[in-house]
């Protein structure tokens, strides 16, 4: 079992900078892909962004490529999503996932593991 616990979710104005924050615990970090999902209200889960076991591989939606990055710190056991010039559109619920693999954790049918979320909220 692998336990996800999302933080740093908050109110930011249009143009900001947040940063997420997702702690894990339970299996080995290391050899977890980890992806970030989004959901608005009324609307579907939607993949954010996933990074590799290493973290030597990143994927992005095209919605958020270059603006939002995402990092992990396998000594940590922390995965980070670093989100600047936020948009009124990014408001959502952000959940962390865990998946065996990249391939797996960017869909949202074969993520294994899910946080509980933080809610982002941007006001223009």
């Amino acid at each position: 079992q692998v336990q996800l616990v999302e933080s740093g979710g908050g109110l930011v104005q249009a143009g900001g900078s947040l940063r997420l924050s997702c702690a894990a615990s339970g299996r080995t970090f290391s050899r977890l892909a980890m992806g970030w999902f989004r959901q608005a209200p009324g609307k579907d889960r939607e993949f954010v962004g996933a990074i590799s076991e290493s973290g030597g591989v990143a994927s992005y939606a095209g919605s958020v490529k270059g603006r939002f990055t995402i990092s992990r710190d396998n000594a940590k056991n922390t995965v980070h999503l670093q989100m600047n010039s936020l948009k009124p559109e990014d408001t959502a619920v952000y959940y962390c996932a865990a998946a065996q693999s990249l391939s797996t954790v960017i869909v949202i049918s074969t993520c294994e593991y899910w946080g509980q979320g933080t809610q982002v909220s941007v006001s223009s």
